[in-house]
C-alpha cells in the first residue's frame, strides 16, 4: 500500500507540474501567444508614436514633431535590382549602398534595418512612386524633434539612434529606433516615447504578403508619448543667454519656495536644431571635437569650480551654530591681511584695523573675518580630525559635495573635503585648522558646481531647507516624483539665517557694499560677490543672490570664466536677470548693453596660449 500511494503521488505531482506550466505558457505568459519575430511565415512591422512635447512653465512650446520618412531593408528579401538607378534617387554612392546593406545583413537577414533615414517630405514623394521596384525595400513614418525657439539645449537634449548596446540592454528597441540621448530627452525617455504599436502580416509559401495575421487580434496600436511641462521660464532663460554671449559660464536661477529651475544656463552653447536631420551625426560631431570652446560641456551641471566668496556665507553658518562666533563678535583685519603663524592670507575688505563684526565681514567680505571663525568651529573639537567631519557635514547638508539627486542627465558632485581627506595628506592626525585656512574663503579643496551654488543660496533664503532643485514641473497624467515637493532641512537653526541675511542685504545697500552697483530700485535683493582663484588665467567671476529679501521669488547663481572679480560680470548679469524675472523688464539699459556686448574672448585666448607654452615646457 505505501509503494502504490507513493506512486500515485508521484503522477499527481508530475501532472501538477505540466499543468502548471502549460496554464503559464498559455495564460500568464504571452510571448508564444504572438509569433516570433524570424517566422518567415509572419512579418512584423511597427507603427511608431509622436513623441510628447515640452512647454515652458508659462506654455511656450519649446520642442514639437515634425514628420519623417526613413527607408528600411530586409536583406533575404531584396532581389536583383538596378543599384545605379537606386542609388541615383537616394543620391548616395554605390560605395554607400554597399556599406548599408552589408550593415544591415550584420545586423539581421529577416529584421527589418534602416537604410536611410530622415528623407524630406519632397524626397518621399519623389521616392513613394518608385519603391515598388526595389524589393526589399520599403517607407516607414517617423516622428522627428523641432524646436521652435532657439535656446536651452543642453535642458532639451536630443534623439539619436540606438545602437546594439542599447538594444542589448533594453531590448525595446530595434536597430534605426530613436532614443533620448541627453537633457530631458534622456531623463523622461520612457515617459516622452510612448509606446510603439506592432502590427503582424501572414505570409504565404511563396513570401506574399496575404493579410493580417489571425486577423490582427495580435496587432496593438501605438500609444503617443505624454506631453511635459518645464520649471523652465523661457523668456529668462533666453536673456541669460544673450547676457552671456561672448563669455564662458553658466546661470542657475532657482525658485525656492519649489525648487523649480528658471533657467539654466550654459554657455557657450548651440541651437538645438543642430541635432535634427541627416546632418545631425556631422553637426555632433563638429561640436564634440571643439574642445576649445567645449559647448556640449553644460557649464551650470557639470563645471566644477571653486566657490570662492560667497562660501563665505556657509562658513558663517557653520561658526554661528557651534556657537564660537556670535553676530556681533568682532576682529581686526591688520594690513588687510589675515596672520597665522609665520604666514599671512591677503584680504581687500580695507576696514584699516578697525573691529568688525559679522555684518561687516559680509558686505566688505573680510577674509580675516572667515579664516578667524573657520578656525574656531575646527578647533572647538579635541582633534581637527573631528571638527573637520562636524564642519563638513555643516557643508553637505547645504546640497554640497553631491549631485543632488535632481532629475538632470548630467552633472558633477564637487567636493566638500572632511577629517579622512586630510588625515590621508597628514598621518596620525598631525595638521590644524590652518592647514587648509583657504577652505574658509572657498578656495582650498573646495569645488562646487553653479547649481550646487544656486541650490546652496535657495537654503540661505528659506532660512534653513531647500527642496531638490528639478526640471519637470508637470507631466500629463501622472504625478511629480514626491521626492521633489519634499522639503530638506540644513543643520543650521533658523535663528542663525537672519543675521547672516542682513549682511548679504548690505552687499547692495550700504555704500561700501561689494555689489552697490548692482543695486536695483525698488528690490530688495541679497546677494554676495566673489572671485575665484584661476591657475590657468585671469581669475573667475561668481555672484549668488535672492530676492526678495523677505518671502522670495529666485535665487541665483553666476559663474563667468575668465571674469575678474564677482561685481565686474556676474553681479551685473545676476541682478538684471532678477530685475527681468521680477519686474518683466529692466531698467538700467546702459548696464544691459554692457553685458550684452562685452566679450571675454581675448581672455580665453590669453589661457589658450599660455596652456600651450606650458605643454611645450
Amino acid at each position: 500500500m505505501k509503494r502504490s500511494g507513493l506512486l500515485t503521488f508521484l503522477i499527481i505531482f508530475t501532472a501538477l507540474i505540466f499543468i502548471g506550466r502549460l496554464f503559464y505558457l498559455q495564460v500568464l505568459n504571452n510571448s508564444y501567444a504572438v509569433p516570433a519575430l524570424n517566422s518567415s511565415a509572419v512579418k512584423t512591422t511597427y507603427d511608431y508614436p509622436a513623441r510628447g512635447y515640452v512647454y515652458d512653465r508659462n506654455g511656450t512650446l519649446l520642442v514639437a514633431n515634425q514628420l519623417s520618412y526613413d527607408i528600411m531593408v530586409i536583406p533575404r528579401e531584396v532581389k536583383p535590382l538596378d543599384t545605379l538607378e537606386f542609388c541615383s534617387l537616394l543620391k548616395i554612392t554605390k560605395e554607400d549602398f554597399i556599406r548599408k546593406l552589408d550593415k544591415a545583413t550584420h545586423y539581421s537577414t529577416r529584421i527589418p534595418s534602416p537604410f536611410l533615414i530622415e528623407l524630406s517630405k519632397n524626397d518621399y514623394a519623389y521616392l513613394q512612386e518608385k519603391m515598388h521596384k526595389f524589393k526589399g525595400f520599403f517607407i516607414i513614418k517617423r516622428s522627428l524633434r523641432e524646436y521652435p525657439i532657439n535656446a536651452a539645449p543642453n535642458v532639451l537634449g536630443y534623439i539619436s539612434e540606438v545602437n546594439e548596446s542599447m538594444i542589448k540592454k533594453n531590448p525595446y528597441y530595434q536597430l534605426g529606433e530613436l532614443i533620448g540621448t541627453a537633457g530631458i530627452e534622456k531623463t523622461y525617455e520612457d515617459i516622452l516615447r510612448g509606446t510603439k504599436g506592432v502590427k503582424y502580416i501572414q505570409r504565404d509559401r511563396f513570401n506574399k504578403e496575404i493579410g493580417s495575421y489571425k486577423n490582427g487580434i495580435y496587432d496593438t496600436l501605438p500609444v503617443p508619448g505624454k506631453d511635459i511641462t518645464l520649471t523652465l521660464d523661457s523668456k529668462l532663460q533666453q536673456y541669460g543667454e544673450a547676457l552671456m554671449v561672448n563669455k564662458r559660464g553658466g546661470i542657475v536661477a532657482i525658485e525656492p519656495s519649489s525648487g523649480e529651475i528658471l533657467a539654466l544656463v550654459s554657455t557657450p552653447t548651440f541651437d538645438p536644431n543642430l541635432m535634427v536631420g541627416r546632418e545631425r551625426s556631422k553637426n555632433f560631431t563638429k561640436l564634440y571635437l571643439d574642445t576649445i570652446s567645449n559647448p556640449l560641456l553644460d557649464r551650470g551641471l557639470q563645471g566644477e569650480y571653486p566657490p570662492g566668496s560667497p562660501f563665505k556665507v556657509i562658513t558663517a553658518l557653520a561658526a554661528l551654530q557651534e556657537n564660537v562666533i556670535t553676530p556681533s563678535t568682532t576682529i581686526r583685519c591688520i594690513n588687510n591681511k589675515y596672520h597665522y603663524g609665520n604666514r599671512t592670507m591677503d584680504c581687500h575688505c580695507n576696514t584699516f584695523g578697525s573691529p568688525i563684526e559679522l555684518n561687516k565681514a559680509i558686505y566688505r567680505s573680510c577674509n580675516s573675518y572667515f579664516a578667524n571663525a573657520y578656525k574656531k568651529a575646527i578647533e572647538k573639537y579635541p582633534t581637527s580630525t573631528e571638527g573637520m567631519d562636524v564642519w563638513s557635514n555643516h557643508v553637505k547638508s547645504f546640497g554640497l559635495g553631491n549631485y543632488l539627486n535632481n532629475d538632470l542627465s548630467v552633472g558633477q558632485k564637487g567636493l566638500v573635503p572632511d577629517g579622512n581627506f586630510y588625515n590621508k595628506w597628514y598621518p596620525n592626525n598631525r595638521w590644524t585648522a590652518t592647514y587648509n585656512i583657504s577652505n574658509a574663503i572657498g578656495q582650498g579643496e573646495i569645488l562646487t558646481t553653479p547649481i550646487q551654488l544656486a541650490n546652496m543660496t535657495v537654503a540661505v533664503a528659506n532660512r534653513g531647507f531647500y527642496f531638490i532643485p528639478h526640471i519637470v514641473k508637470t507631466i500629463k497624467d501622472k504625478e511629480l516624483n514626491s521626492k521633489f515637493t519634499t522639503p530638506i532641512n540644513t543643520t543650521i537653526n533658523k535663528e542663525h539665517f537672519e543675521p547672516v541675511i542682513e549682511g548679504l542685504f548690505n552687499v547692495f545697500e550700504n555704500p561700501r557694499g561689494t555689489a552697490r552697483g548692482s543695486k536695483v530700485s525698488g528690490i530688495e535683493i541679497c546677494g554676495k560677490t566673489g572671485t575665484a582663484e584661476n591657475p590657468h588665467g585671469q581669475d573667475h567671476s561668481i555672484f549668488i543672490a535672492f530676492a526678495p529679501k523677505d518671502n522670495p521669488k529666485i535665487a541665483i547663481a553666476v559663474f563667468v570664466e575668465n571674469g575678474y572679480w564677482g561685481s565686474r560680470w556676474a553681479g551685473p548679469i545676476a541682478s538684471l536677470m532678477i530685475e527681468k524675472y521680477l519686474n518683466g523688464a529692466t531698467t538700467r539699459p546702459w548696464v544691459e548693453q554692457n553685458m550684452f556686448n562685452g566679450s571675454l574672448q581675448h581672455e580665453y585666448e590669453k589661457e589658450l596660449l599660455q596652456e600651450t607654452i606650458d605643454i611645450e615646457k
